[in-house]
């Protein structure tokens, strides 16, 4: 075989061909976002709070951007995976528990009585999330919901509940964190079992995760320390509880904020009333196709009172059919 041998001017173009793609990737920010005005707004609002010498600019320590994870970053539907796990460990722990085959709503979730379970109410659901959340160690809580992660399946879609999680929006995380912002998380789902996953699914370590909490006891047994998780709580981090939660642990108000249901209403409130530039967004689920449309009527994630001061306010509405190329990252292609 002959050796070939290119001149620079050759290998020059030839590796531009080559790195054409990664450099265009690089250069189009959010590229599972279709152009329009919520992916407009986006860039623009970064450029104009990071740009030196812009009117708007914030230093770095004050770019807090806070995202609700139901709905926002991944699925709801057909009901919080929170639940779903829930329900898992309640037949997981059913033997244990022989008094569960005659006790409701234990006996409903192990004879999936839909109807009965759900008749129970709040009440039931809370007699489900303390069987299965407290009095148990923090470490094995945690364990808990690791095991259930890898071994579980979305009903509908049948990939892992770790990849029902929206591509664009991984996108502007990652987006908003190379322009010096710091992402939290601010869910009314359970703190620990979101923080069993976020950081590898995310990037958003466990110190930024913020959710509803149990009350916790200290203690000392066979010789080692354990948080225990007692069946009391402490937090409910939806609604009113956000700005709460934020003020308390963050310490800062967001200069931006993201959320998909009347429950994230009081965090787009008070992000907005903020001094200087604010971003406020909301994910529409509007695309049945691909995913779930649903808002005003629905009883998991329903948008409604949020929606209406949104288009009052001109916050950002995500119509999700409409601008998204993708909606989970083993998407191929858009309809």
């Amino acid at each position: 075989m002959n050796n070939i041998s290119l001149g620079r001017p050759a290998m020059h173009w030839l590796l531009l061909v080559l790195l054409w793609p990664l450099l265009l990737q690089a250069a189009e920010p959010l590229p599972s976002w279709r152009e329009g005005s919520s992916k407009q707004a986006i860039v623009e609002f970064v450029h104009a709070v990071t740009a030196d010498g812009s009117k708007d600019f914030v230093s770095p320590a004050e770019r807090i951007a806070v995202f609700d994870n139901d709905g926002t970053l991944w699925s709801e539907q057909p009901m919080y995976f929170q639940m779903l796990f829930a329900l898992e460990e309640v037949k997981r722990l059913a033997p244990q528990h022989p008094e569960w085959q005659q006790q409701q709503p234990f006996k409903a979730v192990l004879e999936n009585d839909q109807k009965t379970l759900a008749g129970s109410g709040m009440e039931g659901l809370m007699k489900i999330i303390d069987a299965t959340h407290t009095e148990i160690s923090t470490q094995a809580f945690l364990a808990n919901v690791r095991t259930w992660l890898a071994k579980s399946v979305h009903p509908k879609t049948h990939k892992p509940y770790t990849e029902m999680v929206y591509q664009p929006m991984l996108e502007l995380l990652a987006y908003l964190r190379a322009n010096g912002f710091r992402t939290y998380i601010v869910s009314g789902g359970e703190v620990e079992f979101m923080r069993a996953w976020t950081e590898e699914v995310y990037g958003v370590p466990p110190e930024q995760v913020i959710g509803t909490t149990f009350t916790a006891e200290y203690q000392y047994n066979a010789g080692k320390p354990v948080i225990m998780r007692m069946p009391k709580l402490a937090h409910n981090d939806d609604g009113p509880g956000k700005p709460v939660s934020i003020d308390a642990v963050i310490g800062r108000r967001p200069i931006f904020a993201f959320g998909n249901s009347d429950g994230d209403q009081q965090m787009l409130q008070w992000t907005a009333a903020g001094d200087g530039k604010r971003f406020m967004g909301l994910v529409h689920h509007t695309d049945a196709q691909r995913e779930w449309a649903y808002d005003r009527e629905s009883k998991i994630g329903k948008l409604d009172k949020a929606l209406d001061e949104a288009l009052a306010q001109k916050w950002t509405v995500v119509d999700m059919a409409k601008e998204w190329v993708k909606i989970y990252p083993f998407d191929t292609a858009a309809p």
